[in-house]
């Protein structure tokens, strides 16, 4: 019997890459072993008419993936880690994580403006509650409106005049050899990326030993520190793509350092936090972090989204 390990992805060519990347990683660490992909294509991808945060956010884009692990169809599933959910399905795992790469927004604008620099009422593009509201704390002039579908149809509707720029991940569009499309990389202290954004998680089943082991040499330590930390925020405001969250921490010499802000959609009003804590408190700063968020007036923009 042959030593198969099957990996669901979505079919985008984003998500094909991260695959395909895994798949590769796997290959150098056991040689012993076939990998095959099993591309689904999820409700996430279907939809395409309406924003995220009204058809139920970002977790459908994994839930085919999810279920094809718990019927036995699959026994790995790679997603970019800002689509998991805090609390994901039952019976499953994330034991391991990537090297992050990118985890900055990218401002795409179809004549190499800067975002200070576009023109008042200038058309912009994203599907992203989080981008929207910090694009009009820092630039209320500019129209916002949405943008669905993969890279290159959002590329193709900027190169279309639909829109005059667009905001995107830069970590998808440098995986896909389009990082020199980026206008201008959107960083703190004044912009903050989604939870987790630019790092690809590998998920499975809880009772799998054998899939938890051959992913086990691809696991990146200080990655998985920095992005416990960023989803314990997530966790404790039941954060999904309806609400404006934006958080970012950092390992450095032992010491997790992390950001977070939730703004009304219309970038009026936010409230920030942060704090500092061994790596291996990672979880309880992200915790108190989202309590002082709490505090300090966060749970009253959630309530009135």
């Amino acid at each position: 019997m042959k030593n198969i390990l099957r990996i669901a992805t979505r079919k985008s060519a984003l998500a094909m890459w991260q695959a395909n990347h895994v798949q590769s990683l796997l290959r150098e660490a056991h040689e012993d072993i076939e990998i095959e992909l099993v591309p689904i294509v999820t409700q996430g991808d279907r939809i395409l008419d309406r924003p995220l945060a009204e058809i139920g956010g970002k977790g459908l884009f994994l839930k085919e993936l999810e279920h094809a692990m718990l019927n036995g169809e699959a026994d790995l599933a790679v997603h970019s880690m800002k689509d998991v959910p805090a609390d994901m399905e039952q019976g499953l795992v994330l034991d391991a994580v990537l090297p992050r790469a990118n985890p900055f927004d990218a401002l795409v604008s179809r004549e190499d403006r800067l975002l200070a620099d576009l023109p008042a009422a200038s058309r912009i593009g994203t599907s992203s509650l989080r981008r929207r509201s910090q694009l009009l704390a820092l630039r209320p002039d500019l129209f916002v409106t949405d943008l669905r579908g993969n890279v290159d149809t959002r590329l193709r509707k900027l190169d279309e005049d639909q829109y005059d720029a667009i905001i995107l991940a830069c970590a998808g569009l440098q995986r896909l050899g389009l990082g020199a499309r980026i206008t201008q990389e959107l960083q703190p202290p004044d912009w903050l990326p989604a939870s987790t954004q630019g790092i690809i998680g590998l998920q499975c089943r809880h009772d799998d030993e054998r899939t938890r082991s051959l992913i086990k040499p691809l696991a990146d330590s200080d990655t998985m520190v920095v992005a416990s930390a960023e989803r314990a925020v997530a966790r404790v405001l039941e954060a999904t793509c309806q609400v404006p969250l934006a958080v970012y921490a950092v390992l450095e010499r032992g010491t997790v350092s992390l950001r977070s802000v939730v703004s009304t959609p219309d970038g009026q009003e936010s409230v920030w936090a942060s704090g500092q804590a061994p790596a291996a408190q990672a979880v309880t700063l992200g915790e108190q972090v989202a309590a002082d968020l709490l505090k300090n007036g966060a749970g009253n923009i959630i309530a009135a989204l």
